[in-house]
């Protein structure tokens, strides 16, 4: 809500948003802060405002910074509100006719006014002050000197029921473990029961500033973004499984000056706001949004008298583009490279974000989001990604990059969700993962990292499998560094989320092709199929497929089919099994069976729940080989090989005894085209190990150095290049890259590689 010039001081409006009534009370041009717990006047006028919007669920002062009093606190107040009308107007407590029942009437009428008056300006002193007075008459009635007895039998009755009306508050429920130590009149009370949340007036999201009452410190981190020092709090509250992520971000502690400037500049921007067409590069459109923002910025300073330095100019600029053009606080938490996942559920005003934390799990945050943000976000989306999400396309999947922060984001509307908007946000690592740190957070053991190696190495066709939040996206992003660079790599996604980027940085030869969502119709985008077909008329390569979701099941067989005799073919897929991979695929996405046995490996990754259920650690499950010989069921006719198998009691992965043994048919084919290993199962075995050894020896480095960058993607793709080159040299030298010289000549190659 933003008051027009014409609105007066304490003016009041009461709009409706998708089921919530939110009061908006006028304190621009007031020469203080407004505040229910400083100020009886503010207290009054607010419970008087309440007489005729008593089913308002939240009250927000709107000032430079906005004012919003929740549901629990507003509720005190309407209580009062609601007794207060009882009393007046129901009870009729002035009326001469009831005045007449208690003696002298005009004493009793300036005392009930009082304590009515007092009622919603001070309902504690109310509450204290009734106290006192039923006792004085009950010694007036105890003295035995009274003119009227029984007006002032009935008096004390009146009061005593006013009491007990006030005393079954909320309000003085709530307020009666600080009242051991008040004083008439001290409103320190009201300062523990009355704690609004501050809004800037540039963005509606609340945050909830103050740490819970019952909040236990657990941890404490800052985020540091450009200048920008963001302070996290880890807090556990009692009775509540889920920890309490605390941010507060700079748009929240500046002062009211920077404010004002902040209000002003937004104004003058929301008139030019990007074209759609900008959108499509995000990041210079940012960039020139900021040095916009920065030059508005610095004019308004000086034509106001307002002094900033040079860093409170960036931040207010950062701020600004952030809740102009970006997408508000939740730019704030994708900073964070401890969180993993953002949730904002419908209806989106009604609750808190929540977010997973890579160490505390599931997390509810002290942000609030609003619904005029959130329809603002969705705007963005649409105009950024070119796809709808309207009644008719209720569902829209794109991707997120601003700064160093990648993500996807997953949003939904009515009809589907019924209470309107909610968004869900997979935040992605800001480089991609690598087999050596899945190691480090034991995803995967050194063995299995080595043999999926040897695999991309051999070309095979592979699907990675998993739950949500699994980690196959990241898994399929680690294994796309293990493929030599000098081989070209297609990507095709529906969604941008493996990391061309920082391949194509690192030398890699790759193309990246957005597809359409299997969700979405109506729009320019090609059909995931269609992307596929045309990827196999670009060349020799490997393809990469981002998820499998739809009807380009088929289209991938078909890849499969060509691919597997030229370079390795991967994608991701759900399903918690091999059998229910060929479900879903064969069943679900109308893939004839025998086109299955395309597929060579299984890759199977999983949440592992701890006993008590309360947290869950990502592991790679399995992985099998799809052998060639069934017909139409491969669990009942043996066509699912396990190669590495889980085991639940030693957290660990291990080879199963046809791997061991070298009854691998996938391994015997690699073999069997490499001069010195067919038949040769002691040498083919001595390669796998030799590459698990090179794995576990990078993140021994690492640790020992403590060097973080050492497992990291860049050091990755050189440590398999010089792997590669070594290998071969090793192979002229004696005919095969035996891990006995091998791995030395490595050992040397990081060395140097440190020294320098």
């Amino acid at each position: 809500m933003i008051f027009n010039k014409e609105a007066k001081l304490y003016d009041v409006e009461v709009e409706r948003v998708q089921g919530e009534n939110v009061m908006y009370v006028n304190y621009l041009n007031a020469p203080f802060v407004p505040s229910i717990a400083d100020s009886p006047a503010i207290m009054s006028r607010t419970v008087s405002a309440l007489l005729d919007n008593s089913n308002v669920s939240r009250i927000i002062f709107v000032q430079q910074r906005n004012y919003n009093y929740n549901s629990e606190q507003v509720l005190f107040l309407n209580e009062i509100a609601s007794m207060y009308n009882y009393l007046l107007k129901q009870d009729q407590l002035l009326s001469a006719e009831k005045l007449s029942v208690y003696g002298n009437v005009s004493e009793v009428y300036a005392d009930i006014n009082y304590f009515l008056t007092l009622l919603i300006q001070d309902p504690i002193s109310c509450y204290s002050e009734l106290r006192k007075r039923i006792n004085e008459l009950r010694e007036q009635r105890e003295g035995g000197q009274v003119i009227n007895k029984s007006g002032l039998v009935n008096y004390s009755r009146l009061l005593e029921k006013i009491f007990n009306l006030l005393e079954n508050t909320n309000l003085i429920k709530k307020a009666k473990e600080y009242l051991s130590s008040y004083s008439f009149g001290d409103r320190g009370i009201y300062k523990n029961i009355f704690r609004p949340d501050i809004l800037p007036n540039f963005t509606f999201t609340r945050l909830v500033a103050q740490f819970p009452s019952d909040g236990e410190l657990v941890d404490q981190y800052e985020l540091n973004h450009e200048e920008d020092a963001i302070t996290v709090t880890i807090l556990k509250r009692e009775n509540d499984p889920k920890y309490f992520y605390h941010v507060m971000p700079p748009e929240y502690s500046i002062n009211e000056e920077q404010h004002m400037l902040l209000n002003l500049a937004r104004g003058v921007l929301t008139e030019h706001r990007p074209k759609a067409e900008q959108f499509t590069d995000s990041e210079r459109t940012r960039q020139v949004f900021f040095n916009v923002s920065r030059d508005l910025l610095l004019e308004l300073s000086r034509s106001k008298g307002i002094n900033l330095n040079y860093r409170e100019l960036n931040r207010l600029a950062r701020i600004l583009v952030r809740h102009t053009i970006g997408f508000g606080l939740i730019e704030i938490l994708l900073m964070d490279i401890n969180l993993q996942d953002i949730v904002l559920n419908a209806p989106i005003a009604q609750s808190s974000v929540f977010v997973r934390h890579q160490k505390y799990d599931e997390c509810v945050t002290n942000i609030i989001p609003s619904y005029e943000d959130a329809d603002s976000w969705a705007a963005k989306l649409r105009l950024q990604s070119g796809r709808p999400l309207d009644e008719a396309n209720p569902v829209l999947d794109t991707d997120l990059v601003f700064d160093r922060a990648r993500a996807r984001v997953s949003a939904i509307t009515q009809p589907l969700s019924p209470d309107g908007l909610a968004y869900a946000i997979r935040r992605h690592r800001d480089q991609p993962w690598t087999l050596p740190l899945f190691i480090r957070e034991k995803m995967i053991n050194s063995f299995g990292a080595g043999l999926l190696s040897f695999m991309i190495d051999g070309s095979r066709t592979l699907l990675i499998a998993g739950t949500r939040s699994s980690g196959k996206t990241s898994l399929l992003g680690s294994l796309m560094l293990e493929i030599m660079p000098k081989f070209r790599t297609i990507v095709i996604e529906d969604t941008l989320e493996l990391p061309t980027d920082a391949l194509r940085k690192v030398g890699y030869d790759i193309l990246r092709m957005k597809v359409r969502s299997a969700l979405v119709k109506g729009t320019t985008e090609i059909e995931a199929s269609e992307g596929i077909r045309t990827s196999l008329r670009l060349g020799d390569s490997a393809l990469i497929v981002g998820e499998v979701r739809s009807e380009e099941a088929k289209a991938l067989y078909e890849a499969m089919r060509v691919g597997a005799l030229a370079n390795v073919v991967a994608g991701t897929i759900h399903g918690d099994s091999p059998y229910g991979v060929f479900d879903r695929v064969v069943n679900d996405l109308n893939v004839p069976a025998t086109s299955f046995k395309a597929t060579d490996l299984i890759l199977i990754a999983n949440p592992i729940k701890t006993a008590d259920g309360l947290h869950a650690k990502k592991r790679v499950t399995g992985l099998t080989e799809v052998r060639k010989h069934w017909n139409k069921d491969p669990l009942e006719e043996g066509g699912f090989v396990d190669l590495l198998k889980y085991n639940v009691d030693k957290d660990e992965l291990e080879p199963s005894d046809e791997l061991i043994n070298g009854e691998s048919e996938i391994i015997k084919s690699i073999a069997g085209s490499v001069k010195g290993w067919a038949g040769n199962w002691d040498v083919v075995y001595d390669n796998i190990l030799l590459r698990a050894k090179v794995k576990q020896e990078i993140v021994e480095i690492a640790k020992k150095l403590k060097r973080e960058d050492i497992l990291e993607y860049q050091f990755n793709v050189l440590s398999n290049t010089a792997f590669h080159r070594i290998s071969d040299k090793v192979r002229e030298e004696v005919g095969l890259p035996i891990s006995d010289r091998v791995f030395p000549e490595w050992k040397n190659w990081w060395l140097l590689k440190m020294i320098k």
